[in-house]
C-alpha cells in the first residue's frame, strides 16, 4: 500500500517533488529542535489542485498528513512525529501573489508566500500589510494564519485573524473550498474562515488567503524608554493610548536581563539603558501618524513629557531617522536569538490582561526564585496586547540540558498555574502544536474540549490532518 501511495504521489506532483531519501531534517526537524521527526515522504505540490489530489490519495489509504509552511513554529505543530508514517505536505511552492485590489484594499496570496514578500508586494502598491514578526523572512502567510500569528503591531491592527477576509482551503476529503471573498460583510451562515484560522492544519489545509491592506502611514516614530517598574510600563501604556489613540502601533516591554543577553552576545548592537540599575524595564514604542512627521513628532514628544512628569519613565530616546528606528527594533527582535546563544531555556508564550501583568510578574518571579534556585528570568513581549514571553534560563554555569530534563515540567506547571490564576492563557501567539496538546486538556474547560473534538470529528472523521496537534491523541 505504501509503495502504491508513493507512486500516486509521484504521478501527482512529479517524482522530483516526492522526497523519501537523504537528509530531510529541514522539513522534519522543528525550529527549536525539540522533537526530531520522521516522514513517510516530503511532498511538495505546486498548486491547490495538486494539494487536493495529494490529500485524496492520503485519505484513500488513511495516511496522516502534516501541512507545513516555513517551519518556523515554536510549538512543534508543523513537523511529523517519530513514527515515519505521515506525509509531510510542504506548501512552499504555492508562493504566488495572485492579485492586489487597490480600491478594495485587499491582496490574494498563496499559502507559501513568505511574509516579507507579502509585505513587499503591498509596499510596491503603496499600501501596507502590517503583520510583522521576527521570522518574517522565512515564515509563510499560510502558517501565520494556521497559527493565528500575532507579532509587534497587534495593538493597532490585530492578529493574523483580523487581517484575513477570505480563505481557500483543501478539506480532509480532498475537496477545495473557495472562500476567497474580499467582502467585509458576509453574514451567510457559520464563519468557516475563522474556524480554519488558528486550527494549525487540523481541520483543513489553507492554500490561499485574501488579506486586508491599509494606507501607508505618513510618518512612523520610535522611542525607547527606561522605566522603574512593570506597573510604570502599564501606566505608560495607558498614557500612550489616551494621547496617541490608534496611532500607537507598537508597545514592547523588555526586562534588563533579556537586554543584557543581547548586549553580551551581540556587542555590535547598541542597547539603550542596558544595565541601568534603577530601570529594571525598558519599553519600545512606535507611533504611526497619517498626517505628517512634524505632527507625529510633536505628539510623541508631548507624550514623553507627560510620562516624565507622571514618573512613568526615567529617561527616553526618540529615533531621529528610519535607520535609528530599525536599530532599536533590531535590538528587541534579537532577544530570542541572544537567549538561544546563552543556552537551552524553557519558553512560555502567555497572555494576561495588561492590567494584571504587574501582579502576575511579581507573583511568578517570586515563586520561581523560591522554587527553582538560580533560574534566570527572561521576560519580554507585546505588553500592548498582554502577551509576554516569560522564559526561564538555566542557572549560569550549570548544565542547561539537565536543567530542562529535571525542571521543565515543574516550571511549566508553576507558570501555567499562575497564568490561570490571573485569568490568562498559556498560549498567546505560538499555538498549541503537539508540544502543548496535553497542557490544553488540563487548562481548557471540558465543555470547550468536547466542542473542539466534535468539530474535529465532523471535518476530519479519519483524523488524518496533523494528528496529535492541538488535540492530543
Amino acid at each position: 500500500m505504501t509503495a502504491a501511495l508513493l507512486d500516486t504521489l509521484r504521478q501527482t506532483v512529479g517524482a522530483a517533488h516526492v522526497l523519501t531519501e537523504g537528509d530531510l531534517s529541514a522539513w522534519t526537524q522543528d525550529w527549536r529542535r525539540r522533537e526530531p521527526g520522521r516522514a513517510l515522504a516530503v511532498v511538495r505540490p505546486a498548486n491547490t489542485q495538486e494539494v487536493a489530489a495529494v490529500v485524496r490519495a492520503c485519505a484513500h489509504t488513511g495516511t496522516p498528513i502534516v501541512p507545513q509552511g516555513g517551519n518556523t513554529g515554536l510549538s512543534v505543530g508543523s513537523t511529523p512525529d517519530g513514527s515515519g508514517q505521515a506525509v509531510l505536505l510542504s506548501l512552499a511552492r504555492l508562493n504566488r501573489v495572485r492579485a492586489i485590489d487597490q480600491a478594495n484594499l485587499t491582496m490574494t496570496a498563496e499559502a507559501g508566500c513568505i511574509l516579507q514578500a507579502v509585505q513587499q508586494a503591498a509596499a510596491q502598491a503603496d499600501l501596507l500589510f502590517p503583520l510583522s514578526l521576527a521570522a518574517e523572512g522565512s515564515c509563510t502567510i499560510g502558517g501565520n494564519l494556521a497559527a493565528n500569528a500575532g507579532g509587534t503591531q497587534v495593538l493597532r491592527y490585530g492578529n493574523a485573524r483580523e487581517l484575513c477576509l477570505g480563505l481557500e482551503v483543501v478539506t480532509a476529503q480532498g475537496d477545495i473550498w473557495d472562500g476567497l471573498s474580499g467582502l467585509r460583510k458576509d453574514n451567510t451562515g457559520y464563519d468557516l474562515r475563522h474556524l480554519m484560522i488558528g486550527s494549525e492544519g487540523t481541520l483543513g489545509i489553507i492554500t490561499a488567503a485574501t488579506l486586508k491592506l491599509f494606507a501607508r502611514p505618513a510618518a512612523q516614530l520610535t522611542a525607547w524608554a527606561a522605566l522603574p517598574s512593570m506597573a510604570a510600563a502599564v501606566q505608560l501604556l495607558g498614557l500612550a493610548q489616551r494621547h496617541l489613540g490608534a496611532a500607537l502601533t507598537g508597545f514592547e516591554v523588555m526586562g534588563q536581563f533579556a537586554l543584557s543577553l543581547v548586549s553580551r552576545h551581540m556587542p555590535q548592537l547598541r542597547v539603550p539603558f542596558v544595565g541601568q540599575a534603577d530601570a529594571p524595564w525598558c519599553v519600545l514604542l512606535e507611533n504611526s501618524d497619517s498626517e505628517s512627521e512634524q505632527h507625529a513628532r510633536e505628539r510623541f514628544e508631548r507624550l514623553m513629557e507627560l510620562a516624565l512628569e507622571a514618573g512613568c519613565i526615567q529617561d527616553a530616546v526618540v529615533a531621529e531617522s528610519i535607520a535609528q528606528a530599525r536599530e532599536l527594533w533590531h535590538v528587541r527582535e534579537s532577544i530570542p536569538l541572544a537567549q538561544a546563544q546563552e543556552g537551552l531555556n524553557i519558553k512560555h508564550d502567555i497572555s494576561v490582561a495588561a492590567s494584571r501583568i504587574p501582579d502576575f510578574v511579581a507573583h511568578t518571579d517570586a515563586l520561581l526564585t523560591r522554587e527553582v534556585p538560580g533560574a534566570r528570568l527572561v521576560t519580554f513581549g507585546h505588553l500592548g496586547d498582554g502577551n509576554l514571553h516569560y522564559n526561564v534560563q538555566a542557572p549560569e554555569g550549570g548544565d542547561a540540558a539537565a536543567f530542562l530534563r529535571q525542571q521543565e515540567a515543574r516550571v511549566n506547571q508553576l507558570v501555567y498555574d499562575a497564568v490561570a490564576a490571573h485569568g490568562g492563557s498559556f498560549s498567546a501567539e505560538h499555538g498549541v502544536g503537539r508540544l502543548k496538546a496535553h497542557t490544553l486538556t488540563h487548562y481548557k474547560s471540558p465543555v470547550a474540549l468536547s466542542m473542539m473534538r466534535a468539530i474535529k470529528a465532523a471535518l476530519d472523521p479519519q483524523g488524518i490532518l496533523n494528528p496529535g496537534c492541538v488535540l492530543s491523541k
